[in-house]
């Protein structure tokens, strides 16, 4: 499917740039040639798919039905679900997810949007099916959506709502008096069109500065780091190497966008799938950025809890990874 990409990266490193086969910045330009041209197109299909999705799946629809809904737990699944469809970063679904608490809906239903949808989106999804292909993206998402499901069901029943910022709670209190109500719009397919595309725009001139960096760095380790380097610190037969992964994760920050090119670096260098996986979710999913946004509704104690919980799930997803690849 890709062959034409390969082709014309050979053809640009060998015939234009004239470097030498088998050297470290050949092998590094290859590289970065044919994971942008092909992460650039699969993202850009991708995002335009979506943005189709989201004009007939609007925010405040979901939001309303939420909360004035008795789904009988399967509110998690959908609000993960909805994390899904919404093209945001940890950092940009800290808004939504205040608008979500603002509306009524229970805590824990909006921590699984807000573990799933920087995890789960149409960038991750195009990243993943052009980096690792069909059957690992589908297992990724999947387990994406079971981990903000889970995620959420358990943070709901652990009752933290008195962790709450009073203004919060006070919120919640008054927003269980009201009753929501929204008006359907009805809008022709061709007249969403200009939007969708303008979005499909926006979104892929925003992130893609972080594929660029992303490939970039891949490129360079690609390129540059000798076979089997990390193997020796983060090998499969090494039991503590996923929740390593996972701890070191946490204090740093990146989009799907700037860390999956890393990634499938890493896993071409001999780290096992899961380790890079536990690795991305806790970079993406988890950030000191989000903990200071998520300072301004939550006390010290539940971005604690909420942080603690997710960790452990992603280290089980680690291992399951680790198993069935």
């Amino acid at each position: 499917m890709f062959d034409w990409i390969q082709q014309l990266a050979d053809w640009l490193v060998f015939s234009v740039f004239k470097l030498e086969e088998g050297k470290h910045l050949t092998e590094a330009l290859n590289f970065f040639i044919y994971d942008t041209i092909k992460i650039v197109l699969l993202v850009f299909v991708i995002i335009f798919f979506m943005g189709i999705v989201n004009s007939y799946f609007p925010v405040e629809k979901v939001r309303n039905y939420l909360s004035r809904k008795k789904l009988y737990g399967f509110e998690y699944l959908m609000a993960s679900l909805f994390g899904v469809v919404t093209p945001f970063c940890s950092c940009s679904s800290v808004p939504l997810f205040i608008g979500f608490v603002k509306g009524g809906i229970p805590l824990g239903v909006t921590f699984a949007f807000l573990v799933t949808s920087p995890l789960v989106n149409e960038v991750a999804i195009g990243l993943f099916i052009g980096l690792f292909g069909i059957k690992t993206t589908i297992i990724y998402v999947v387990s994406g959506i079971l981990l903000g499901t889970i995620s959420g069901a358990i943070l709901q029943k652990l009752k933290l709502e008195k962790y709450l910022s009073p203004w919060v709670q006070q919120v919640l209190e008054n927003s269980k008096k009201e009753t929501q109500k929204f008006e359907i719009e009805h809008t022709s397919f061709k007249d969403k069109l200009p939007s969708i595309w303008n979005e499909t725009k926006t979104i892929l001139k925003g992130i893609l500065p972080y594929v660029i960096v992303g490939i970039a760095i891949g490129g360079l380790m690609h390129g540059y780091i000798p076979e089997g380097f990390f193997e020796q610190y983060l090998s499969k037969d090494n039991w503590f190497a996923v929740p390593i992964a996972a701890l070191l994760a946490v204090p740093m920050y990146s989009g799907a966008s700037g860390v999956l090119p890393v990634v499938q670096v890493l896993v071409a260098k001999g780290i096992p799938l899961g380790t890079a996986i536990a690795f991305m979710m806790g970079v993406v999913g988890l950030s000191l950025p989000e903990a200071m946004l998520l300072k301004k509704v939550m006390t010290v104690k539940l971005i604690g809890i909420f942080f603690s919980v997710v960790t452990v799930c992603i280290i089980i997803s680690g291992y399951v990874f680790n198993i069935i690849f």
